[in-house]
């Protein structure tokens, strides 16, 4: 809902500025989405007066205006306005002042030959209306205003708020429900609505009041009426114009018009109908099936007997409380009017508009609930505005049916502040604020009156909402809530918390967790270096073995799903593997089958092979928080070396991630074709074991890591190509490259692996990527040359030497 500051404060009493009201608006729950100036857009503009009208030399339509606009001359302007003359006051637009309607910024040009400095605006170049047919007349009363910018003539540096309004803030539909709740929060006084509109002209009702009727009491519980005989309905004055526009609504005329700033000011919508349009009395009534309605937004709509419709004699002239139709709505020529003050019952005012897709600022008013107390008073206020715009003499007023305004009364506890609301408020300031909100205390301070324009509160609890937010919901203090009895503290380990970070890891990367037997046979054990726990009474001789590793359990059920036509698997299961030293938590890994079908661009069906396993085993070890940029690759240990599953891994196909030369924190890589055979697995299988218990544990520190600030200069990059001996592993030679200068070089990766011609017998080509990250200032020539021979000289420890 949007208004302007200057009709907020014809409501509300204060000195309080732009910025204090927003921000009270915002505390109080009325959330503000915006606040704009329409004013500061013209400001470039000012009033001025127009010294002489000439035709112009060269065009019949144009005239050469002599113009003062406040300067020490006047300016030239070239016009083709029909209404320019000598004499007349409007507003200029100097050169560099950009047009909003037109979209384009003035600036000194010839036209037909006779240059123009500036130009004599409409009201639509000026975003003010529609108006096109002349130029902006001011009148004869703006000459002392000449020079003057024009904003601040017009009165156009009114802010305009935009607010959003929840729906149970249905009282805040007006701008005087919003002064109301500013008033309650501390930030002015709510002016009597008698001293807003007292300057109005009393109503001296002559003659009987409109043929009005409501046969539809469940709709329409209330439908008041008064007529107007001899308007004369015109544009709206410039002041309710100005607020209309300011607020994003279209002047139409005055009738139309007051209709709208009382919607809008007090929540109250309104419908005026054209009398000689009319065909006998109106009444409010259950619409007939099929019958339609041309409405003011220029289309028809078919209506159904749960639409409640006002309609005469001959047809239906209004979607109760949602749209009006354009048969009878009041026009230039209008001369009598009936006013219409309903009230509309909400849920029957939401399933029409829902039924028929129609949304207008009656329906949003009506659905939530209007004040059903203010009939009399918005129908006199309404009929009064007439009478002062528009002229005309009063009929009586005709009240059909009854509003709702039953007195309706809830508890009123003032200790649920502190229980429910969590603030220590007095029970003294507690009434404070309901009585300026509206409720009524009783004398024993047990309960409150609830005001008719408060159709949300039903219980204690609302009171207490109202309370706080208008104490400030920032006031609440942020307490942790006591921890009852019978609510388990957290009791997750560090192991079962790497293990979750695991499980989402792998999950993440595309695997399905399996949970496998824990026992296996004896002939499943035995590739595994055989079982150090076997049952004496096993419950069958598959399950005899308590298991060395996962892996046995995974190469079954990978042999169980090929075979029934997986195309790809992708397992990983999280448990223990049991040795002579007791059980140790293990993350393992199976990949098998295609890793990427065949398609059109990839040709030919790809595999799995031992760098997957590979880049699986990296990625898990950096989420459980290992420093995998100081890891060791080494070959996995055979049986020679003390190493029981060493035969289950393919020789020079695997490999072992180390911190330090014996601490093995992964194997990864390709199982033996021997194995595989021995599960009845035709494909080639890579896999991944994880030895949790290897993982160093984090160190508690403070913050988890500083704050990342990107570095202010590019990083450089520069290729080196090595040659080495053939059994030379490439991640030496790229773990080599990146310490050799740690203060500059970030990163180092291999790029191209290269045999053939070119390379002695027993060498390889590793070419590596190294880079470097500058600090304060980039780096020189020479610097460049110093950290390279450094790069060199790192690698040769290797016996690496730099390709030629």
């Amino acid at each position: 809902m949007k208004f302007t500051l200057g009709w907020l404060k014809e409501h509300l009493e204060t000195d309080a500025d732009i910025d204090a009201i927003t921000d009270a608006l915002t505390r109080i729950g009325l959330e503000v989405e915006g606040v704009e100036n329409p004013g500061e857009k013209l400001s470039a503009f000012t009033v001025a007066k127009v010294l002489t009208a000439d035709p112009h030399p060269d065009a019949d339509k144009l005239q050469v205006l002599s113009v003062d606009a406040g300067g020490d001359a006047p300016l030239q302007v070239v016009c083709g306005a029909p209404n320019a003359r000598a004499g007349m006051i409007g507003v200029f637009g100097p050169p560099g002042a950009y047009v909003p309607g037109s979209g384009f910024e003035l600036k000194v040009a010839a036209i037909r030959g006779v240059t123009s400095h500036g130009m004599m605006c409409s009201v639509r170049e000026l975003e003010l209306g529609e108006s096109h047919e002349g130029i902006i007349e001011l009148g004869e009363d703006a000459e002392g205003s000449v020079g003057l910018s024009y904003p601040v003539y017009a009165g156009l540096l009114d802010p305009v708020i935009d607010v959003a309004i929840t729906p149970n803030k249905q009282d805040c539909m007006g701008v005087r429900g919003i002064a109301r709740d500013l008033a309650a929060a501390g930030l002015g006084t709510l002016k009597p609505l008698e001293a807003i509109v007292g300057s109005l002209p009393k109503i001296a009702p002559q003659g009987a009041g409109p043929d009005v009727r409501t046969e539809d009491t469940e709709g329409c519980p209330a439908f008041f009426a008064q007529a107007v005989h001899g308007v004369t309905n015109g544009p709206s004055p410039a002041w309710l114009q100005r607020r209309l526009t300011a607020i994003g609504q279209k002047p139409i005329s005055a009738l139309v018009d007051i209709t709208n700033f009382v919607s809008v000011g007090l929540g109250r919508p309104l419908h005026v109908y054209d009398m000689a349009k009319l065909s006998g009395g109106l009444v409010a009534r259950k619409a007939k099936p099929g019958e339609q309605l041309l409405a003011l937004n220029d289309k028809t709509y078919v209506l159904d007997e749960t639409m409640t419709v006002i309609a005469d004699d001959a047809q239906v002239h209004d979607i109760g409380g949602i749209m009006g139709g354009e048969d009878s709505g009041a026009s230039e020529s209008t001369t009598d009017v009936l006013i219409e003050c309903a009230y509309f019952d909400p849920d029957h005012i939401a399933r029409t508009g829902q039924k028929l897709m129609l949304t207008s600022d009656a329906r949003q008013r009506f659905e939530r609930g209007v004040d059903p107390a203010f009939l009399d008073q918005g129908l006199e206020i309404a009929t009064r505005l007439v009478l002062a715009l528009c002229g005309g003499t009063p009929s009586e007023v005709t009240r059909a049916g009854e509003a709702p305004t039953a007195p309706r009364s809830v508890a009123f506890r003032p200790e649920m502040a502190r229980t429910l609301g969590g603030i220590e408020v007095d029970a003294g300031t507690q009434r404070d604020i309901l009585t300026r909100l509206g409720f009524v205390i009783s004398e024993d301070g047990k309960s409150a009156v609830v005001p008719n324009w408060r159709r949300d509160v039903e219980g204690p609890a609302d009171l207490v909402e109202e309370v706080v937010r208008m104490v400030g919901i920032d006031k609440v203090p942020s307490e942790p809530l006591p921890r009852m009895l019978g609510v388990a503290k957290p009791t997750a380990t560090p192991e079962q918390k790497l293990e979750r970070k695991l499980r989402r890891t792998a999950a993440a990367r595309g695997c399905h967790e399996a949970v496998t037997w824990s026992f296996i046979s004896e002939s499943e054990a035995a590739p595994f270096g055989g079982g150090a726990w076997t049952l004496a009474n096993p419950i069958s001789e598959d399950m005899k073995v308590m298991r060395p590793s996962l892996l046995p359990g995974l190469l079954a059920a990978a042999e169980r799903n090929l075979k029934r036509g997986a195309g790809s698997v992708r397992l990983f299961e999280v448990g223990r593997r049991y040795l002579a030293d007791g059980e140790r938590p293990t993350l393992s890994v199976v990949l098998a089958g295609e890793k990427s079908p065949r398609g059109w661009q990839s040709g030919k069906a790809t595999k799995f092979d031992g760098f997957d396993a590979k880049a699986e085993a990296l990625a898990l070890l950096e989420a459980a928080g290992a420093p995998v940029g100081n890891l060791l690759v080494m070959p996995v240990p055979g049986k020679a070396e003390g190493g029981a599953a060493g035969d289950v891994w393919h020789p020079g196909q695997s490999g072992t991630l180390r911190l330090g030369p014996k601490n093995v924190l992964a194997a990864f890589g390709m199982v033996h074709p021997r194995v595989t055979g021995e599960f009845d697995l035709d494909e080639a299988v890579a896999a991944v074991e994880l030895y949790l218990d290897a993982i160093p544990a984090k160190r508690a520190t403070g913050f988890m890591r500083p704050a990342y600030t990107p570095p202010a200069l590019q990083p450089v990059t520069r290729d080196f190509a090595f040659l080495v001996d053939a059994d030379v592993a490439s991640g030496d030679l790229v773990r080599a490259a990146k310490g050799a200068d740690k203060a500059n070089i970030v990163d180092a990766r291999l790029f191209d692996i290269f045999t053939g011609t070119g390379v002695p017998e027993g060498k390889k080509s590793l070419a590596i990527e190294v880079t470097l990250q500058p600090g304060e200032k980039s780096f020189t020539d020479a610097e460049l040359k110093a950290i390279a021979d450094k790069v060199v000289a790192a690698a040769a420890k290797l016996g690496a030497e730099l390709r030629g």
